[in-house]
């Protein structure tokens, strides 16, 4: 992993591999409290492209899994309000286009539908944008003292980079998503964990980061196959019912590289031995190329 060379990115976001197979990205305006800029989008729209498609970070394997947190204080305050004031009160804003020409949401995050797993380790809390690419996460750590809201009602705007669909907790059911949506109102970590579900774990602040890269290890270990391939099925459950769902996902290339590959033969030889997989492949796109890892 050491070895790769990321994509060219802003200051504003830190590259880093904590452990094999593991991109952690860092949202670094801490003074600002991480409110996202326009550079910031670009340098992760890079990124995660590049983590999505470079042959070698398929040969590392697919499974790899991103973890997304936020230097210093708080995760992410959400959008640069006072630019967009700026920007506002000069006539220079143009939202319309900008939220549909984004193909992945805020931050290249709250709608990419990325079948590599993506794990928040939230310190402190997230605001407007911020808790939208939370929603849009696998996974969620967050620290005991962390707050969330979406209060871009009180300001005059509209949470629709991701969080208005709430499509990440929808069993919340629609007056649990408009509690937050409608009143803008803050809530507190275990209101995020025990009512609204989208936060899975609660630890405190030095441990978050620690616990989402256990989180890591553990998709890890598990068959890149089946990882990719469940993680297509969780999208599809959001886009379909559940004929299409079935349907689309038995027919997809993550699918197939399930069925017809080595990984299902090791899991269930394994089992049937009653013992730990020895080693899981995968077979790449680039090529015919059949990468080996062993779980130790």
């Amino acid at each position: 992993m050491s070895n790769l060379q990321p994509p060219a990115h802003s200051e504003e976001i830190k590259v880093d591999f904590p452990a094999p197979h593991v991109l952690l990205l860092t949202f670094n305006r801490p003074k600002s409290l991480n409110a996202m800029t326009p550079q910031m989008t670009d340098s992760l729209k890079r990124l995660l492209d590049w983590f999505e498609k470079e042959p070698e970070l398929w040969c590392v394997p697919s499974s790899l899994v991103v973890i997304v947190t936020g230097q210093g204080r708080l995760f992410c305050a959400g959008a640069d309000l006072l630019q967009w004031n700026k920007n506002q009160q000069s006539g220079n804003s143009n939202e319309e286009e900008d939220i549909v020409g984004n193909e992945h949401g805020f931050g290249s995050i709250s709608r990419r539908a990325s079948t590599k797993p993506i794990i928040a380790a939230v310190v402190g809390g997230a605001y407007g944008g911020g808790v939208e690419m939370i929603l849009n996460c696998d996974l969620v750590v967050a620290s005991e003292d962390a707050k969330f809201a979406l209060p871009e009602v009180k300001r005059g705007v509209v949470a629709i980079q991701g969080g208005q669909s709430f499509k990440k907790i929808i069993i919340v059911k629609r007056r649990l998503a408009s509690e937050m949506l409608l009143l803008g109102r803050t809530i507190t970590a275990v209101e995020a964990r025990d009512r609204f579900g989208f936060v899975n774990t609660l630890v405190p602040a030095r441990r978050v980061l620690p616990a989402a890269l256990d989180m890591a290890k553990q998709i890890i270990n598990n068959s890149p196959d089946a990882v990719q391939s469940t993680k297509l099925g969780l999208i599809l459950t959001q886009k379909h019912n559940v004929f299409d769902t079935v349907s689309i996902h038995a027919s997809s290339p993550e699918s197939k590289r399930v069925y017809g590959g080595q990984n299902i033969k090791e899991g269930l030889k394994a089992f049937a031995e009653v013992c730990e997989p020895r080693v899981f492949t995968i077979t790449v796109i680039v090529g015919i190329i059949t990468i080996h890892y062993y779980l130790l």
